[in-house]
């Protein structure tokens, strides 16, 4: 039997600390379903916490995952330009489900010990290169979408993050490059099995990392051009109300071009194609005592309705 996390367990947020937000000029690219409309669709959050505008009411031609967005390139970033620029509709925010901003990517890849103040927070020395491993692209939820707590784990834990997303396809990128190849960012959740991450499995990371629901994301994807630096971004995570990770990205060991450049040494990355950065310090196993997720509430808190992980992302 698996068991949800019915009640808020955590929210996830990414702002900006010194550039105003500015939700006519924010790109902010969504994935949603809607009652009277049929399968996924593309839009617009208007504004971070807004409605969304549908982008394939705009334009029926835009393909409607983000994968196929991406992949036809300026083209179609030209048309959710135009879009943004436009006084359309707005479907409220109560009338959408929102989806993950990337659903079936080719790869998730994820970046461990990335965090000069998390390798303080477990006494271990910051790495010399990236550690890098993988969660499978099942394990990707919505930003509002129940996590499951599996059976088989006892300690599924919390892990706000940055996440990047491709935008074209490239291999051996140099680091000089490599923003050419960054459709955007948003915020994931590299939800952890600890006891599968660190004693079981010969403890490889891979199965901790991924089981269903492990990979919450979005539910932006907002383009590079509406982030100022990526590296000074506030990063924070709460659980039942209460912050337990709070830090900066200027905290990032390996930036966004340096991991661009060293996982492309090694495959080759494609549209839609997923890179958690790294997680800061106060995630519940590291904590005296160790601290773990729990069905409906944690640490006494009381759970304000059915939620599963949220994220925003501001510039």
């Amino acid at each position: 039997m698996l068991f949800s996390a019915r009640r808020r367990l955590l929210t996830a947020l990414l702002q900006a600390q010194r550039w105003p937000f500015q939700p006519s000029r924010d790109m902010r690219l969504v994935q949603f379903q809607a009652p009277h409309l049929t399968g996924p669709h593309l839009g617009l959050e208007s504004g971070n916490g807004g409605g969304v505008i549908n982008l394939n009411a705009f334009d029926p031609t835009l393909p409607k995952t983000m994968v196929e967005f991406l992949e036809q390139g300026e083209s179609t970033l030209s048309v959710a330009r135009r879009a943004l620029a436009a006084q359309l509709p707005v479907l409220p925010r109560s009338e959408v489900t929102f989806l993950a901003p990337v659903t079936r990517p080719d790869k998730v890849v994820c970046v461990g010990m990335n965090y000069v103040d998390h390798c303080k927070e477990q006494n271990v020395p910051v790495p010399k290169e990236p550690i890098i491993f993988s969660k499978f692209a099942s394990s990707i939820v919505g930003p509002y979408d129940e996590v499951i707590l599996p059976p088989e784990s006892q300690e599924v834990d919390w892990e706000v993050e940055l996440a990047v997303v491709i935008g074209k396809k490239g291999k051996h990128i140099k680091a000089t490059d490599a923003m050419a190849y960054v459709a955007g960012f948003t915020v994931a959740h590299d939800v952890s099995a600890r006891d599968w991450q660190m004693r079981r499995n010969g403890r490889q990371w891979l199965l901790g990392k991924t089981f269903d629901t492990f990979c919450p994301l979005g539910p932006a994807l907002v383009t590079k051009d509406s982030i100022a630096d990526p590296h000074n971004l506030k990063i924070c995570c709460r659980v039942n109300g209460e912050v337990v990770q709070s830090s900066n990205t200027n905290q990032m060991v390996f930036k966004t071009e340096e991991l661009i450049a060293w996982v492309s040494q090694f495959v080759t990355l494609y549209p839609g194609d997923v890179i958690l950065t790294g997680t800061p310090p106060g995630v519940g196993v590291f904590r005296k005592p160790p601290v773990f997720l729990k069905v409906g509430w944690l640490k006494g808190g009381k759970g304000e309705g059915p939620r599963g992980l949220t994220g925003m992302a501001q510039a």
